[in-house]
């Protein structure tokens, strides 16, 4: 007899050897049939796969994230199939899983064309009628790497060169069709419904600009075809909202060739950009931070001792000067608060010391990585640093936690899933300190009542983090704030602070940032508001506007007026017609025009017409400022951000 234990602590004995399939089946007909692979004493298996011996089982079904993982793997090896009868001439290569979907690389003559997408979709789809079985077998590596290279499939060949001698592999087969995989996979191709491909793009074998470019082919899978559906009108909507256009069309900002991975602001841009930087700086002080500035230029040595030398160059821009020092644009703000720290004598009675800064920062991202403001090269981070002691610790970690928030709640994103990044093989640092440091984080959180998910192994090479992810207005995950606690800087650059016993003690270090970059969170910004932003955030809050020359000095008066308030407001006088000048200014997402004809002169009042088309009708000029400054009212307090 052996004994089957489930998640619920059940258990299940049978008097033979069985499949995960049988056990299945032997709880209920529906399961059987939403049942894609196992989890065998914590060990991912496909449903063929043969239990004999004592197990804990938990069967993984296609609403569960891992069941969801593996139908898009393998429609990734039905889009593999689909190429090679529709392309015979094609190599396949890789096919992982990304988020909400995957893609596949391929070896092929000549570049994808959004045709050929369609007769390889509309094959998926035959192959995928066909319910074929997919079967697994393991093959040991020199036969594996004799197999492939026989096939004329050199890249599959290659990956398992780089596989130690001994170890078997195995390969996964549906059909006439058989690809190299770790799995579990479906059970068959029938369990594959509801899957799109998206795009073709260019990618460069193992991501090495050095070698041969392929063609990587995206697509989406989903467990239904409703399911489906939802995420095509999300990325339909997505579009619509893409930062790049909407910036254009707002008159935001650029980006040019002479300066790749950099923003050029433009005034309505940089408006919108300081409004975040007094916002947050608001935030701050009310929270007792100071705000201190460091230079965007330091000699190696400075990166040498925090370990940013060795542990992060090649992302990093140097220079030599004709003395032979070698100086570095910062990628990272740390080494100079820590600089600041060691500035004088520093008590226990100045902790916890709470230092904020808007620095620019410099990282090379390779050009096909660079994506509008959602990942440039030259950025600004709402840092901050803060020391204190040991004890202070766990409450600091909190009170930066409940700060992002708040901050997050005055954007609208109420959604917010906490990952703590733990400790990864490459760091600095013993494992009595990263157990301490991984201890303020997870203890802040759950003293808090806070829920978060642990990444293993995703940590800064000197702490572990919070990474928080905000949900934007259409369902989208962004990961923008973090939190790391550091032990191993304070120790590397040998700063202390003076105890209650007159001693010398080493202070812990938080890095905090909470939109994390400013271009990329004001990216994601235009994308979650559609441009149509908040009025105490609107770079232009209201445009004045006549209906005819007569009224160009009355409308410039309003403008003038409006500023003194502590408004945003410009003037249209243009000889343009009135509708077309509001048509101009409604897809430019301005939140309020203000009209202006000859009876609104002689009454000496204006037209009030907000965002959308909405008319409030004809109002005195002191009863619209009234109106604009209460609800441009910046959400952190009655201080103007």
């Amino acid at each position: 007899m052996l004994c089957i234990t489930l998640p619920d602590g059940s258990k299940r004995t049978f008097a033979h050897p069985l499949t995960v399939a049988d056990v299945a089946a032997d709880i209920g007909h529906g399961l059987a049939r939403a049942t894609l692979a196992g989890s065998v004493d914590d060990r991912p298996v496909d449903t063929s796969f043969r239990i004999d011996r004592d197990a804990r089982l938990s069967l993984i079904t296609q609403d569960s994230p891992e069941g969801l993982a593996i139908l898009r793997h393998s429609c990734a090896h039905l889009l593999a199939m689909a190429v090679k009868q529709l392309f015979p001439g094609a190599q396949v290569t890789i096919g992982p899983v990304i988020e909400e979907g995957f893609f596949y690389d391929f070896a092929f003559e000549r570049p994808f064309t959004p045709d050929d997408l369609s007769l390889i979709e509309a094959r998926m789809h035959e192959l995928a009628a066909a319910d074929l079985p997919v079967t697994r077998r393991e093959l040991p590596r020199d036969e594996a790497i004799a197999h492939f290279e026989q096939q004329g499939e050199h890249y599959k060949a290659e990956l398992i060169h780089a596989i130690p001698e001994g170890e078997s592999l195995s390969l996964y087969r549906q059909g006439d069709f058989e690809d190299l995989c770790r799995g579990p996979h479906v059970p068959s191709t029938g369990r594959l419904k509801a899957f799109k491909l998206t795009k073709v793009a260019g990618a460069y074998w193992r991501g090495d600009a050095t070698k041969a470019m392929l063609q990587r082919i995206y697509g989406t899978c989903w467990p239904d075809t409703k399911a489906l559906a939802a995420y095509l009108t999300r990325l339909e909507e997505a579009g619509k909202r893409d930062h790049r256009k909407l910036g254009a069309q707002l008159d935001l900002f650029h980006f040019d060739d002479s300066a790749p991975g950099s923003v050029f602001w433009h005034a309505r841009g940089w408006t919108l950009f300081q409004q975040l930087i007094a916002y947050m700086r608001a935030r701050q002080d009310e929270a007792d931070y100071i705000e201190v500035n460091t230079p965007d230029v330091m000699d190696r040595g400075l990166w040498e001792t925090s370990g940013h030398w060795f542990n992060y160059r090649d992302a990093m821009f140097a220079t030599t000067t004709e003395d032979e020092r070698v100086f570095a644009l910062k990628p990272m703000n740390c080494p100079g608060a820590v600089s600041l720290f060691a500035q004088g004598i520093k008590s226990y009675r100045d902790l916890p010391l709470r230092m904020a800064e808007f620095g620019k920062v410099h990282r090379y991202e390779p050009s096909g990585a660079l994506h509008g403001l959602l990942r440039v090269r030259h950025f600004t981070q709402d840092d901050a640093h803060i020391f204190c002691t040991p004890a202070q610790m766990q409450d600091e970690c909190a009170r930066s936690i409940a700060l992002v928030f708040a901050i997050y709640r005055d954007f609208g994103f109420d959604e917010v899933a906490v990952k703590l990044s733990t400790r990864p093989a490459r760091r600095i640092g013993d494992d009595a300190t990263w157990d301490a440091l991984e201890a303020a984080l997870s203890g802040a959180l759950e003293r808090m009542g806070i829920a978060y998910r642990v990444n293993p192994g995703e940590g800064a090479f000197y702490g572990p983090k919070l990474e928080f992810v905000l949900r934007d207005a259409i369902g989208r995950d962004w990961q923008c704030g973090t939190l790391q606690v550091d032990l191993n800087l304070p120790e590397r650059f040998d700063i202390h602070y003076i105890d209650e016993k007159d001693q010398r003690q080493r202070p812990v270090m938080l890095h905090r940032a909470l939109f994390g970059s400013l271009e990329r969170f004001t990216g994601i910004l235009i994308e979650h508001y559609s441009g149509l932003f908040p009025l105490w955030l609107a770079p232009r809050q209201a445009v004045v506007l006549n209906i005819s020359e007569a009224q160009g000095d009355y409308a410039q008066r309003l403008a003038k007026a409006l500023k003194r308030a502590g408004i945003r407001a410009t003037v249209d006088v243009r000889n343009e017609k009135i509708g077309y000048k509001i048509r101009e200014h409604t897809l430019q997402k301005v939140p309020y025009l203000i009209i202006v004809g000859e009876r609104e002169m002689t009454e000496g009042c204006v037209t009030l017409r907000a965002q959308g088309g909405t008319n409030l009708g004809r109002l005195t000029l002191d009863s619209v400022v009234a109106r604009l400054r209460e609800e441009a009212q910046p959400p952190c307090g009655s201080t103007p951000c």
